[in-house]
């Protein structure tokens, strides 16, 4: 299985380089929304931060673009009919995790919430850790379209990634419920925290479908 190194582009440079792009927008979310809570926690909603959540709607308005304009070239152009289906869910499905870190981002520049500096560590850590599974998401993708052969090495570590997040953020509400805050300041942070931890998982159903799509590819 995972044995055959073909390239779906062997029709149009076009396609594969809009794929290509809508690629770099997740890993470009990933890497600004990471910036983008470390600058929050130093300086709340600062002008900085305000800059840095329009930066990724931009990029989620981007790569809306990007999606729509892929499914019209798979469609109008007939393009690897086989698996357009599998590669329009593909995309749709990556696009859910660049509209999360959209939200997510947004939603701490609404509710500016106090997070209280013990957490801000754990709360780094458990945004790294999400990032770093959507980034591994995206090299996954990429990888079914140039090289399939390698799309489970980086499946696993999505995999890896997710459970490494669910304890962060399982133990770092733990220790928040167990703390003296308000309670209204504990179900904020419960909100919010669990918010960032749904970007590993829907990271992890992606990741789920694309090896569904690779096996069947290698069929």
């Amino acid at each position: 299985m995972f044995h055959i190194k073909v390239s779906l582009f062997a029709r149009t440079k076009s396609l594969e380089n809009k794929i290509d792009l809508f690629h770099d927008k997740l890993i470009d979310a990933a890497m600004t929304f990471k910036k983008a809570i470390h600058v929050f926690l130093n300086e709340k909603r600062s002008d900085n931060y305000r800059k840095l959540s329009k930066q990724i709607k931009t990029i989620e308005h981007d790569a809306d673009a990007l999606r729509r304009d892929i499914e019209n070239k798979l469609y109008v152009q007939n393009l690897i009919p086989d698996l357009r289906g599998d590669v329009l869910h593909l995309v749709e499905n990556l696009d859910k995790i660049i509209n999360k870190f959209d939200e997510v981002t947004y939603k701490f520049y609404i509710e500016q919430p106090d997070i209280p500096k013990e957490y801000h560590e754990r709360v780094l850590d458990l945004c790294e850790q999400v990032s770093d599974c959507a980034e591994n998401m995206a090299i996954a993708s990429r990888a079914f379209f140039r090289d399939f052969t390698t799309v489970r090495d980086y499946s696993q570590k999505v995999y890896f990634i997710e459970h490494e997040s669910d304890l962060t953020s399982g133990r770092m509400l733990q220790a928040i419920f167990d703390s003296d805050l308000p309670l209204a300041n504990k179900l904020q942070l419960d909100s919010l925290i669990t918010e960032v931890a749904d970007i590993a998982d829907i990271a992890e159903d992606c990741v789920d479908e694309l090896l569904i799509f690779t096996i069947k590819r290698d069929i």
